[in-house]
């Protein structure tokens, strides 16, 4: 399975909801997977100065998490494919 970023725009105001809209993506995600959609929220960050979110998501493709983003009800502004990569895999700094 790929890993895609999705990105949100999070006032500063709702911030403080930036919990519940983490808990209905991985609720979407679950229900889809339920359903036969392989598809699940791995972790999201709250980057508040910039009021953007960003949720990571492993599913086998890029409509899998637009659905599962979709019915958890998110504003997202795009969904990217994602590298990600443990200690010694990529090297992106000499």
């Amino acid at each position: 399975m790929a890993e895609f970023l999705v990105e949100l725009y999070v006032s500063r105001r709702a911030a403080g909801a930036f919990g519940l809209e983490t808990e209905r993506a991985r609720l979407a995600a679950d229900q889809l997977t339920a359903e036969g959609t392989r598809v699940r929220c791995l972790r999201s960050i709250l980057v508040p100065e910039d009021e953007t979110c960003l949720l990571l998501y492993e599913a086998d493709s890029a409509d899998a998490v637009r659905e599962a983003s979709l019915r958890a009800g998110l504003a997202f502004e795009r969904i990217s494919e994602a590298v990600a990569s443990t200690s010694g895999e990529l090297e992106l700094c000499p």
